[in-house]
């Protein structure tokens, strides 16, 4: 099933002082789950658990295989599987031979962290096999995870049923597959019809049962709907729609709760806050009197809000941290399965044909009334970060691969979003979100004038890293992918890196040249003049350019910085 936990270990070999001068040591454990391979010939004669070779064994000298890494073997084993004498911390520590042993565990990570994984390694095995499968990925399916349970008795994933018979993980796919078993396992188990007590595939359409709070305020706004006279004013020789007054609002709660004036009052705060409805000339007070109001429903924008189907979302909106976890866990869901692995290719129309993406079009509803200001600034970060990229998906399934300058402005701006009762186009996402309200390339404007409510939204400072994990779906774009609301930052590197690692640095001594991505010209204001950008661009590069570029501007001389073309065609 979907989701991937990852657990990685890692032993530091650290010599002791007496030997201070060797290079320290690190050895990389794989981990315990995946297949172990196979020794050579004559290693584990002394074994009585294994058979020896078939072949005549191949002599090995005694000291080209030292003890001690048998004996990491072992205690690495039980310290994984909790045995063995620990300081309580995950670290566990012996000496032996004048080298010091550092055992120790990363935190687990939970959920699809990371698209490298068991359940991707299963994947490849199945379509390398051509058995067509489904998959039950409980981030879209959390209710099955109990069908887990009882299935297998654990939560481990992921686990392979061929029709009613649990197959098991990874490791058992594997060790069919290798020993040439797996084809015949698959028409030996799924020749005959399948039976009615295996794992049924997902059913387009159906959601699970799910404990729905309506906000505390939505049966006064019901009321408030009914009775206000909501009309067309002339206001400063501007026709305003779908208006009413605070003073008419106050007297329609006055007439039907039968409350004072000063608690009904405090329900128009209230209502205001929760983004209920909005003053029309932008303030975010309510206020008794003449001051005009409309509801979130006949705002302007609403039309060009993709998230907005038909009415406002009354329910309770949830917490923007489990609301932002849980869509990186869908979208990441979608990428598993309608994306390339490497991630630069997405299947948009088997996308938006998907139960997957059903369910991401309901999560996002939810997202009208979020209050976004509760995040940290890294949480927002993330956040808008994930957000971009699921919108980019969305507005090419509905409007298309643009074509041309002018489509490219429409998709940026016209398509939006509704969060936290304000409107955001990706432009406004990108540059005025992520980017502080600067302006986008060759446009003279920001995108939020003064005054504008989403100014507080803002980031206050400007990471260069955004530029690598956003994705606006064409080519030469960073690949997409979506990120934790914890770890963004060193997400954001790595992300950085893998893109500067497929779009090649050139660098030329002879002319003295280098050849850069053109995302790092169109966004100069974010990483500085020319040295500035060439240092900058140093950190995320392989070591052997890194080095041709640094010698390149050690010097002093002039470097002429070139830029590469970028291929608009749509990344399917």
């Amino acid at each position: 099933m979907g989701q991937e936990i990852e657990i990685k270990s890692k032993l530091s070999l650290k010599r002791s002082a007496k030997t201070e001068e060797s290079p320290v040591k690190v050895v990389e454990f794989p981990d315990e789950r995946l297949p172990k391979p196979e020794p050579p010939p004559g290693i584990n004669d002394g074994d009585e658990n294994i058979s020896p070779p078939s072949k005549a064994p191949v002599p090995v000298p005694e000291n080209r295989f030292p003890a001690i890494g048998k004996y990491l073997k072992t205690v690495l084993s039980r310290r994984i599987t909790g045995e063995g004498d620990s300081d309580g911390d995950g670290v566990t520590e012996f000496n032996m031979s004048g080298v010091t042993v550092v055992v120790r565990r990363k935190e687990e990570i939970e959920g699809n962290e990371s698209f490298e994984g068991d359940c991707g390694a299963v994947r490849k095995i199945l379509r390398e096999k051509g058995l067509k499968f489904s998959e039950i990925n409980l981030d879209v399916y959390p209710a099955r995870e109990k069908e887990l349970l009882d299935r297998t008795g654990g939560s481990t994933v992921p686990q392979v049923f061929f029709n009613e018979k649990l197959l098991g993980g990874l490791v058992a796919l594997n060790s069919l597959r290798n020993s040439g078993l797996l084809d015949r396992t698959a028409k030996d188990l799924l020749g005959s019809k399948c039976p009615d007590d295996a794992p049924g595939p997902p059913v387009y359409g159906f959601d699970e049962p799910e404990e729905e709070q309506m906000d505390e305020m939505a049966g006064v706004v019901k009321i408030l709907r009914l009775r206000l006279p909501i009309q067309d004013r002339l206001v400063r020789m501007r026709i305003i729609k779908n208006c009413f007054t605070g003073k008419e609002l106050v007297d329609v709660l006055l007439h039907h709760l039968g409350c004072p004036r000063n608690e009904a009052i405090e329900v128009g705060k209230e209502i205001v806050r929760k983004h209920f409805i909005h003053q029309v000339f932008g303030g975010t007070n309510f206020e008794d009197g003449t001051e005009l109001y409309r509801f979130l429903e006949h705002e302007q924008f609403i039309p060009k809000c993709f998230n907005f189907r038909g009415s406002t979302d009354d329910r309770e909106p949830e917490s923007p941290v489990v609301i932002g976890q849980r869509l990186m866990k869908i979208m990441s869901a979608i990428l598993e399965s309608y994306a390339s692995e490497d991630r630069l290719h997405v299947d948009y129309l088997a996308i938006s044909n998907s139960e997957e993406f059903r369910r991401y079009l309901n999560l996002v509803e939810g997202l009208q009334r979020v209050d976004i200001l509760l995040l940290s600034l890294d949480e927002k970060r993330a956040f808008f970060l994930n957000l971009y990229n699921a919108m980019v998906i969305h507005a090419v399934i509905r409007k298309g691969s643009p074509d041309g300058m002018m489509d490219r402005k429409s998709f940026v701006t016209e398509f939006q979003y509704l969060v936290g009762g304000n409107s955001y186009s990706l432009n406004a996402i990108k540059n005025g979100i992520l980017r502080n309200n600067r302006r986008a390339p060759y446009a003279l404007v920001k995108p939020f004038s003064a005054g504008d409510s989403r100014l507080q939204m803002a980031l206050s400072t400007v990471n260069p890293l955004i530029h690598f994990g956003l994705c606006d779906g064409t080519k030469s774009s960073p690949s997409v992918r979506f990120f934790t609301l914890q770890n963004v930052q060193a997400e954001l590197r790595s992300a950085t890196r893998e893109f500067f690692k497929s779009n090649t640095v050139e660098v030329d001594l002879m002319k003295r040249t280098v050849n850069l991505p053109c995302i790092l010209k169109w966004y100069k204001a974010d990483f500085g003049n020319d040295k500035e950008i060439i240092k900058w661009v140093m950190n995320y590069l392989d070591a052997d350019i890194a080095g041709l570029l640094t010698h390149l501007s050690s010097d002093g001389g002039f470097v002429s910085i070139l830029y590469q073309n970028y291929d608009w065609s749509l990344n399917s």
